[in-house]
């Protein structure tokens, strides 16, 4: 459980931005039913309900996105939850850095829902429009600082290569230091398996809301 009263006070302000794990969601419009259906509080199990409280305390938009997933494994659920409060809120990695990698990540997946939460995160974080924008249309991005080029390298390389040359990981930390370089793998191996849980669960951007990467354009 989320123990810190200011850690759970962080989370609810920063709840009206999107959920903590992603941004609300609803499950896609497509024709068939959707994969996991919509789940209510009043409809939880006693085993799912205590993680459904917890995320109806810090959530915008009920138990949709990544939480409807999750709730259906509420153990690795409630795993996720703590890890995923720590990588937000608590890291060593300043939060443009951070939202910086996460919006990575959501590129390389194309992944609509955190890309459609995070990209307001990272500009109102400091991220310049044109690197949010070069990002977004796959290219690597002009202009960067030391930092957010250490950072676009350093988790381009690990998640793409699977691995890190000496000379990226080097200036990573040089620049970020090594409690920020361990911080910033995990938050990077987590949001993709964020990224995962949504494709498998077919959840889209809310109903009425542009997708950010349009069918078919890589």
């Amino acid at each position: 459980m989320v123990k810190s009263i200011k850690t759970t006070a962080l989370v609810i302000a920063a709840a009206t931005a999107g959920f903590m794990f992603g941004g609300g969601t609803i499950p896609s419009a497509k024709s068939r039913e959707p994969r996991f259906p919509a789940l209510t509080i009043d409809k939880l199990t006693e085993a799912q309900k205590p993680l459904g409280d917890q995320i109806m305390k810090v959530s915008s938009v009920g138990l949709g996105g990544p939480y409807n997933p999750m709730l259906r494994s509420p153990v690795l659920g409630q795993h996720m939850f703590d890890l995923l409060a720590y990588l937000r809120w608590k890291t060593s990695v300043p939060i443009k850095l951070n939202e910086f990698a996460i919006l990575i990540i959501g590129r390389q997946w194309r992944s609509q829902v955190e890309w459609y939460a995070h990209a307001p995160l990272a500009a109102k974080a400091g991220l310049a429009a044109d690197l949010i924008a070069d990002l977004k249309a796959n290219r690597r991005p002009a202009n960067m600082q030391p930092d957010e080029a250490a950072t676009y390298d350093f988790v381009t390389e690990l998640t793409t290569k699977h691995e890190v040359s000496d000379a990226v990981f080097k200036r990573a930390k040089t620049l970020l230091g090594e409690q920020q370089v361990v911080d910033l793998t995990a938050l990077s191996g987590t949001y993709i398996t964020v990224a995962m849980l949504l494709a498998m669960a077919e959840e889209s951007v809310p109903a009425g809301k542009e997708l950010p990467f349009k069918p078919g354009k890589k």
